[in-house]
C-alpha cells in the first residue's frame, strides 16, 4: 500500500472513531445505569486516544 493510501485510510479510521465516540457519549448520557456509564467511558476513552495520537504527532 502506498504512503498516500495508508495516510488516507488512517484519516478515515480516525474520523470514524471520533464520530462513534461522540455518538456513544451523547446517546448514553440520556439513560441512567451502569451499562450506559460503561459505554460513555468507552466513548471518552476513544476521544482521549485520538487526542493522544494527535499530540504525539505534533509534539
Amino acid at each position: 500500500m502506498s504512503d498516500k493510501a495508508q495516510q488516507t485510510v488512517s484519516i478515515v479510521a480516525k474520523v470514524i472513531v471520533f464520530c462513534l465516540s461522540i455518538w456513544l457519549v451523547t446517546t448514553q448520557q440520556r439513560e441512567i445505569g451502569y451499562m450506559n456509564l460503561f459505554w460513555m467511558f468507552v466513548g471518552l476513552s476513544g476521544l482521549l486516544i485520538l487526542m493522544y495520537l494527535y499530540n504525539r504527532k505534533h509534539k
